[in-house]
């Protein structure tokens, strides 16, 4: 439920924005000028690969970035964002002890740079390569409050990946966005056995970000 509601809203506020920029004639696209902004919004992280169907993990994002027209339809966008990621996972439940929410925290500054393309009057999609570095790793036995986190050191401090979305954006810079970002490279350190047999799953980080933003 609380999901549907946040992209219920999410939906409600990019409908606003299409409206609000139908009704007006300017359009930021056919400026050849630089441009910089922040944005935010909410994250629905998990990972996929070899691992049995984790939940996803409910976090944010937020960041700054540059806009840099190369056309009157084009541009290059880089960014650079804390995004919260990882998942969600239910214990073992075993003669009525276990079957609690567990979060395995990832959390990155992202670092896409991307390729934009205008298609119509304030309406763009964007995608392109994503450079990712770790920044903490924990795991939270109680993601409901401040207990419960205890530090790791499994994951990687670097990931590769791509990102994707789409863009409504208003003439006065007020804009909402929906991007999809996979992750290329594993997660986790190797670790290999007594056998030397390399003992990990790979696991790959796949994020759904809601956002609103500002250019300036």
């Amino acid at each position: 439920m609380k999901l549907f509601k946040l992209l219920s809203v999410s939906a409600l506020l990019m409908g606003a924005v299409t409206v609000s920029n139908a009704q007006e004639d300017a359009s930021n696209s056919s400026s050849m000028s630089p441009s910089f902004g922040v944005k935010g919004g909410v994250n629905f992280a998990t990972v996929n690969g070899d691992f049995d169907s984790p939940d996803s993990r409910t976090s944010f994002h937020a960041g700054v970035f540059g806009e840099f027209p190369v056309a009157e339809i084009f541009s290059l966008q880089v960014e650079a964002l804390y995004s919260g990621q990882g998942f969600e996972y239910t214990t073992p439940e075993f003669l009525g002890v276990g079957g609690d929410k567990v979060e395995y925290q990832l959390d990155y500054i992202n670092v896409p740079v991307l390729a934009k393309f205008y298609i119509l009057e304030g309406l763009s999609v964007e995608a392109g390569p994503q450079f990712s570095f770790l920044v903490n790793e924990e795991i939270d036995s109680r993601p409901n409050d401040d207990a419960g986190d205890t530090d790791t050191d499994e994951a990687k401090t670097f990931e590769f990946g791509v990102a994707g979305g789409i863009t409504f954006q208003t003439p006065m810079g007020l804009f909402a966005t929906a991007r999809y970002t996979q992750g290329l490279t594993d997660v986790l350190k190797e670790r290999r056995g007594i056998d030397g047999e390399n003992i990990n799953n790979s696991i790959n980080n796949g994020v759904f970000q809601i956002g609103i933003g500002f250019k300036f």
